[in-house]
């Protein structure tokens, strides 16, 4: 399965936060895999039309988090030795993002079983070939 990246001008998400999130998620579902070279910096702005330091902002957070690697003249990677994440304190992490996300919910007066569909699809867009490909 092959890897895109997908920004949207509408999300309220920043742009660089919306690329560490996606090889971050790529990454977790195994789509992204150890080794596997990104885009450079260059080509991923220009592909994504975004400015540059918006790249460098996201790769320099992923090398930070310990999700990339970057070799100098040789490219940004995904690293060979991901840290795991503790199970207790990643249900913990899930548990509390989906509850603020419910609320979200009903705030909007949506019912819960209407999130589900609408999940389904943001993730089969997610890993179609939608955007650029890293």
């Amino acid at each position: 399965m092959a890897f895109f990246f997908n920004i949207s001008n509408s999300s309220g998400v920043p742009f660089y936060r919306q690329i560490v999130n996606q090889v971050v998620y790529g990454v977790a579902n195994g789509v992204l895999k150890p080794g596997e070279r990104l885009p450079t910096v260059r080509q991923l702005a220009v592909d994504l039309q975004v400015n540059l330091n918006t790249i460098v902002k996201a790769y320099n957070e992923l090398e930070i988090r310990g999700v990339v690697n970057t070799q100098q003249g040789t490219g940004t990677f995904i690293a060979e030795n991901q840290e795991p994440v503790d199970p207790v304190e990643q249900e913990k992490g899930l548990e509390r993002l989906c509850a603020n996300f419910l609320n979200e919910v009903a705030a909007l007066g949506v019912k819960t079983e209407k999130v589900f569909p609408i999940l389904k699809k943001i993730e089969k867009e997610r890993t179609s070939h939608k955007g650029i490909h890293a």
